[in-house]
């Protein structure tokens, strides 16, 4: 009798050393969706889609940044993925027009408290193209309260400009400053595709080393690691050499790393976008 009480509080002990643990880690993922272009053939976001939400489904996540989402992606996934509330506009009027930066973040877990959009330019309050940049580009950030553990954090979410060097390199500079003042000394998640490669200056700008402030590369730190080190395939067969990584999950001020992956993941000759879902697993 002894032993099976024993045997019994140690299973109800571990139980709730598994669900405290679920409670502190957030599944996050940095995901272009590649925007919906009828010359993308059988790779088209209508062939896709389905696809997508199955993915994001399975992976239970809890929040998510995507990219190149145009309003009528955004009214689909927040039709199919009624778990997540969504924040963003679209960037070339601040409402619904051109491509969205959404963060999409489980509402039974996170309350936003406040949230905005700034755009990658010389006057970030303000509609226009930054620099040498070919487009218009923003950011979304949030300020959330996981309602299990209440611990406040910012989540930002982004995408540089693809043709402008300088732009990249300013839009690292202004990123890095509206992140310290937006998350002082908050933990930070920052997600987004960036076009830019390891190597290159704009991210070397944005990981340089700041003290306390210093923006770390999620893949760098984690604990685990899986899946292939490029994340954008193009919709193609290109050599796997001549594949980048230009999407990215960086942190600050959390406490660790669990996992990170890169979902390179095809449903027969399907892909999910030209670009890999980036994963990471973050304890706050």
């Amino acid at each position: 009798m002894k032993k099976n009480v024993l045997l019994v509080l140690q299973m109800l002990m571990f139980i709730s050393f598994s669900f405290a643990q679920k409670d502190e880690v957030i599944n996050t993922m940095s995901f272009n969706i590649r925007y919906d272009n009828p010359e993308d053939g059988k790779q088209n976001w209508h062939h896709r889609k389905e696809n997508v939400v199955r993915m994001i489904n399975f992976y239970d996540l809890d929040i998510i940044g995507m990219q190149e989402v145009l309003i009528n992606q955004l009214d689909y996934l927040e039709e199919n993925l009624r778990q997540y509330k969504t924040i963003g506009v679209g960037r070339e009027d601040g409402k619904k027009k051109g491509e969205f930066s959404p963060i999409f973040y489980r509402d039974d877990r996170f309350k936003e408290i406040k949230s905005g959009t700034f755009w990658l330019n010389e006057t970030p309050e303000k509609i226009s193209k930054g620099w040498d940049a070919a487009l218009e580009r923003i950011v979304t950030w949030a300020l959330l309260l996981d309602k299990t553990t209440r611990k406040q954090f910012i989540f930002m979410n982004t995408h540089f400009d693809h043709r402008g060097k300088q732009a990249r390199i300013e839009s690292a500079k202004l990123l890095k400053e509206k992140s310290n003042k937006l998350a002082g000394g908050l933990p930070l998640i920052l997600t987004g595709d960036f076009n830019l490669v390891p190597e290159s200056q704009g991210i070397k700008t944005l990981i340089e080393p700041d003290g306390k402030n210093t923006i770390i590369n999620s893949s760098s730190v984690a604990t685990l690691s899986y899946g292939p080190h490029w994340t954008t395939c193009g919709f193609d067969n290109r050599p796997f050499e001549n594949r980048r990584v230009i999407d990215y999950i960086f942190v600050r001020n959390i406490k660790k790393v669990n996992k990170y992956a890169v979902f390179a993941e095809m449903l027969n000759d399907m892909y999910l976008s030209d670009h890999c879902p980036v994963f990471a697993q973050i304890e706050l």
